[in-house]
């Protein structure tokens, strides 16, 4: 599912969450920073979105979840040669940052995730893509 913002900043951001509460508090955070959303239940259902062709500019992604986890996803994201998205891990669990540090994940952020955190992630996303721009 995918939906776009008004006035969109041009910022493609993946959610990849199993959790509908989750999903939906994301996207609103998402929103308000104008990005285009498209949301995944699952890692499998994220790493087929980038096999269609698909490109984000920035993935938040969930630990654990059914079919496929999140750093399992991000293995096979990062090993399709996928550098260049950011990728947030996200988890309540502790031990969490490890992982997906050791899996190709640019930041691990616990959960709840604060809107000012993700705002500046955002701002550093559309100033990257200006200056490659330019």
């Amino acid at each position: 599912m995918a939906f776009k913002a008004q006035g969109s900043s041009s910022v493609k951001a993946l959610v990849v969450e199993d959790d509908t509460v989750q999903r939906m508090v994301l996207s609103t955070m998402l929103l308000k920073f104008e990005c285009d959303i498209t949301l995944a239940k699952n890692g499998k259902e994220a790493v087929d979105l980038f096999l269609e062709g698909k490109k984000f500019d920035i993935i938040l992604c969930d630990k654990d979840m059914p079919i496929m986890t999140g750093p399992e996803a991000i293995v096979k994201i990062r090993a399709m040669g996928e550098s260049d998205v950011k990728i947030l891990g996200m988890s309540a669990n502790d031990d969490a940052m490890e992982v997906f540090i050791s899996v190709g994940a640019d930041v691990f952020v616990p959960k709840p995730m604060k809107v000012e955190y993700l705002g500046s992630i955002i701002k550093e996303i559309i100033n990257n893509k200006k200056n490659t721009m330019d």
